[in-house]
């Protein structure tokens, strides 16, 4: 019972991440995620391995997991026949994406390792729209950023990102990319921002200098959203350029760390991260809130404290921007629903 309870809930996140897919403009990652799904009974150990999921196969972001593998065999030359499917062309995916996994199956077995890097810039316009926000509330323009959960540490280069959010612009003018979501409602507050330091950690960071572990970041971008795909190149340029403040580091402990650091007075440090909440386990966002409250007890108008959350709402089941901040209550504040790869934002502010 017990095993056939747990494929159940496999293929029912299989099903949904389709439904997600179909939702968020990605046909073809849906027609992917569905082939799968409709393989799984089938032979070999990869498939195995997706019946016999131990966790919580939704949150653990299984069926991406899956098909990144798939992609990543595509862009490496490795199953040229997935190609009329990558292209675009109407064909029926099942029988291209199972004949890869019978083809490939020892090579996609890794895919299932570990959580998807989905490092995406568009999501930092989050970040810069509460910055706005934050500013016109009275606290400090300058912004002293640390970031969990950075991935490759795209969003820690967002300094070199120009932005246009519905109207109001933030960044460099000569900025090596400029990101312009789809806006939604009123305008953000117009304040003067300013981003004098940009940190970040990850259990697991990514170098984007490095060509296999960019291929893995290529791999996990849905194919059909080729802007996600051309702001990934522009990003690993500037990293090659300048690499971004990231190194490996517990999400706990790296908060902890730089929540010790001395803080410049007129100056507001700020805590940000967006889709990595629900992989950090209910320890570590314990440990993180009680040390962000307990500082934010200590927060003063010259050295105020804020928290930035582009995350999933699981009641919702949409991606809200959520803003705490201290001096003051500290209560969560919903500023805007939000694409999961910042495409679009419907603000709230």
């Amino acid at each position: 019972m017990a095993d056939w309870m747990a494929l159940e809930d496999v293929r029912t996140a299989f099903a949904n991440q389709v439904d997600y897919c179909r939702a968020n403009d990605a046909g073809l990652t849906a027609s992917v995620v569905q082939a799968i799904r409709d393989g799984i009974d089938g032979p070999g150990a990869f498939r195995a391995r997706l019946r016999d999921w131990p966790g919580k196969p939704m949150a653990d972001a299984l069926p991406l997991r899956a098909a990144g593998g798939l992609h990543a065999l595509y862009l490496t030359g490795a199953a040229p026949s997935l190609g009329p499917l990558y292209a675009g062309e109407a064909v029926d995916a099942g029988p291209l994406v199972n004949a890869a996994i019978d083809a490939h199956d020892a090579a996609l077995l890794p895919w299932l390792d570990g959580p998807p890097q989905t490092n995406e810039a568009a999501r930092s316009s989050n970040y810069a729209a509460a910055m706005l926000w934050l500013a016109a509330r009275g606290l400090p323009g300058r912004f002293d950023c640390i970031e969990i959960g950075s991935s490759a540490g795209i969003n820690l280069m967002m300094d070199r990102y120009r932005y246009d959010l519905g109207g109001v612009a933030v960044g460099p003018d000569d900025a090596a990319m400029r990101i312009a979501p789809d806006w939604r409602g009123p305008p953000p507050p117009e304040s003067s921002v300013e981003i004098v330091a940009l940190r970040g950690c990850d259990v697991a960071p990514i170098d984007l200098t490095d060509p296999e572990a960019l291929l893995r970041l290529r791999a996990y971008a849905w194919p059909e959203h080729r802007v996600r795909a051309q702001r990934l190149e522009i990003a690993a340029a500037e990293a090659a350029r300048h690499a971004p403040d990231l190194v490996e580091a517990d999400a706990a402990a790296f908060v902890a760390e730089a929540l010790a650091r001395p803080q410049a007075v007129g100056t507001t440090r700020v805590l940000m991260h967006s889709i990595v909440w629900q992989y950090l386990g209910a320890e570590r966002q314990a440990a993180i809130t009680a040390a962000m409250e307990a500082a934010g007890a200590k927060a003063t108008p010259e050295r105020p404290l804020a928290w930035i959350a582009v995350e999933a709402n699981r009641q919702t089941f949409r991606h809200e921007l959520t803003v705490r901040m201290w001096p003051g209550s500290g209560e969560p504040q919903l500023l805007a629903a939000a694409h999961p790869h910042g495409a679009w934002l419907e603000w709230m502010g």
